[in-house]
């Protein structure tokens, strides 16, 4: 069976389509991200006869049309929106949606004369030999009256030079563009290769853009839901677009959906941000149990699982269910609940955050987890924060991560989260992995590592201080962006030997320290400036940091992980110095999540 069929169609054949909903443009009611210049260009390319691309569409059986009825076969438009969307805007002369949700027209204006497109200004609007507004000529109820007005404006032009250049813009309408239909018994993972193949540039088709798309067609309550995620992403980042999403979409503010969102306005939170695929992800796994984002498109296209036969009776029971999910998702104390969990593990910042899959499939785990009555709450934050931190230390949901997500899923439920959880930590956190393989993990120079930011949490779960400070923790200093600090500082080494910056920017060599104390150590040998600490705590007066005492100074030491012969050391001892911390470092983290 073919896996698909390429057509030629007229500009005006496809905005037709689109007009009447058998081309379904979802991306219509969200902002469109090309400029105006983007828009002449495409306009240009028409006139002279040059090839635009390709439009991919993949077909959607049982999808609800404006009209009310019901589409055989529509075709949900999976690449080439932004063009549709100019084409609309500057040939049938309609608005688009700016970021700020607002209605805008983007204007296109030509010279009949020099034969170019430009965007409309008002230098332009004042020359009569412009024609302002190329929507007004495609739309006009007589193209002799409209071209009879240009020349009543222009008098001293000749008619026969420049009606060949009228006959070339109204031409745009049948100028043909190609459209590669798509198979509808196709899943995700075929389309989106076929997509890459296609693509010139190479990029992958978004699953997440592929469920948008398909969740828009059914009907008003599709293009509901999908505005509800798409609306929760953007409020949830930039909390002041919330007036213009009232003021411009008032059919949306009045209905439930945006009641369920209304929170946002206030909200301050950014720790967890999903984007629009990454609540998707969140609804099949609270939903359909489900991780492959293919298995949410099928079953919302009516597909059997079993038979993989399609069903339409199938297809509202589906949306019932993502919308229960979403609903679920959105709601105010379920997700502040979620977030401050992840918080209690030491997780405050976002750039602590190195997997948005673990922060996905965890907020998925409590959300399962709230549905049971009999676990309490404390035990459900317990199994979230151990299962988060397990997630970040162990890769669990990179790579193939919608295998493991479905595997995961399957036994949770049949075997209850705090067991499942219990025999992944026997066979994933074993004493091997805290021993041997979690030191080597630390032999790394990136602070985005998961396993020295899992560090940095156990420290600001501890509420440990930073180095040499007397008082100013650690959370305190990632809450403000403090400093990273090399406890054998980089150009020291840098001129002892240890040139290479994979070197000396090892996590093993990092804390969280005041600015003032990193300067004021300077390029010293750990064995010069600890001097000085020494003296300050014999003297009282203070000179590096404000610790006065050696029982504080070894309790600092303990907080950030510190062998105890550094007050000693040179780069001589740096090699040692690293093996030495990274063996403590594991065993901290070890001990912050066995006491999760």
């Amino acid at each position: 069976m073919s896996k698909y069929t390429v057509n030629q169609h007229s500009v005006q054949t496809l905005l037709g389509w689109v007009q009447s909903g058998h081309v379904a443009i979802p991306e219509l009611q969200r902002p469109f991200v090309w400029s105006s210049t983007k828009v002449r260009d495409l306009l240009d390319s028409l006139y002279k006869g040059y090839p635009v691309g390709y439009l991919i569409t993949w077909q959607s059986v049982g999808a609800a049309l404006k009209d009310g009825g019901v589409a055989a076969h529509q075709q949900i438009l999976i690449d080439g929106q932004q063009r549709i969307t100019a084409l609309r805007a500057a040939i049938s002369g309609l608005d688009v949606v700016d970021k700020h949700y607002r209605k805008q027209r983007i204007t296109i204006a030509f010279d009949p004369v020099g034969e170019q497109f430009a965007t409309l200004t008002p230098v332009i609007a004042k020359n009569p030999q412009w024609i302002p507004d190329v929507a007004k000529l495609f739309n006009a109820t007589s193209t002799f009256s409209f071209m009879s007005e240009y020349f009543s404006r222009n008098p001293d032009l000749d008619p026969k030079s420049v009606e060949a250049s009228f006959g070339r813009l109204e031409s745009i309408r049948n100028a043909q563009i190609g459209i590669i239909a798509l198979a509808d018994e196709l899943d995700v993972e075929t389309v989106s290769e076929i997509f890459i193949r296609i693509n010139s540039k190479g990029v992958p088709l978004s699953s997440g853009d592929f469920a948008m798309s398909k969740i828009a067609t059914y009907g008003d309550r599709g293009r509901n839901l999908r505005k509800l995620i798409d609306y929760f992403c953007h409020l949830a980042v930039t909390p002041h677009v919330h007036s213009d999403i009232i003021a411009n979409d008032p059919s949306f503010a009045a209905s439930p959906y945006m009641k369920a969102i209304n929170w946002l306005r206030n909200d301050t939170e950014d720790l967890y941000n999903p984007e629009y695929g990454d609540l998707i992800r969140v609804a099949n796994l609270v939903g359909f149990d489900r991780g492959k984002v293919s298995a949410l498109v099928s079953e919302l296209s009516g597909r059997d699982p079993e038979t993989r036969k399609v069903d339409e009776s199938r297809i509202p029971l589906a949306y019932d269910r993502l919308e229960t999910a979403l609903l679920q998702i959105v709601k105010k104390y379920e997700f502040e609940n979620f977030v401050m969990t992840i918080k209690s593990a030491g997780f405050i910042e976002p750039s602590m955050i190195g997997s948005m899959n673990a922060m996905n499939f965890s907020y998925a785990l409590y959300l399962r987890l709230r549905k049971d009555s009999s676990m309490s709450e404390g035990e459900r934050q317990r199994i979230v924060r151990k299962w988060f931190v397990m997630s970040m230390l162990t890769g669990r949901h990179s790579g193939s991560f919608e295998s493991t997500w479905e595997q995961d899923i399957r036994r949770i439920s049949a075997q209850g989260a705090a067991e499942y959880l219990k025999l992944l930590e026997e066979s994933e956190l074993s004493d091997a992995f805290w021993d041997v393989q979690l030191p080597a993990s630390l032999d790394t120079s990136s602070p985005r590592s998961p396993y020295f930011q899992a560090f940095l949490a156990a420290q600001v779960s501890a509420g440990a201080r930073g180095f040499l400070s007397k008082a100013i923790t650690v959370q305190a200093m990632q809450e403000q962006s403090g400093d990273i600090h090399h406890i054998m500082p980089k150009d020291y080494l840098r001129k002892s030997g240890f040139p290479d910056r994979a070197d000396y920017n090892q996590v093993a060599n990092y804390v969280l320290t005041e600015t003032a104390i990193n300067i004021r150590i300077g390029n010293r040998a750990p064995n010069v400036y600890m001097t000085e600490v020494h003296a300050q705590i014999e003297s009282g007066m203070l000179s590096l940091g404000a610790i006065t005492s050696g029982e504080d100074l070894q309790a600092n030491f303990r907080e950030n992980v510190v062998p105890k012969g550094l007050a000693s050391m040179t780069a001589t001892d740096y090699p040692t110095f690293l093996d030495q911390r990274r063996k403590l470092m594991a065993a901290y983290i070890k001990d912050f999540y066995n006491a999760l």
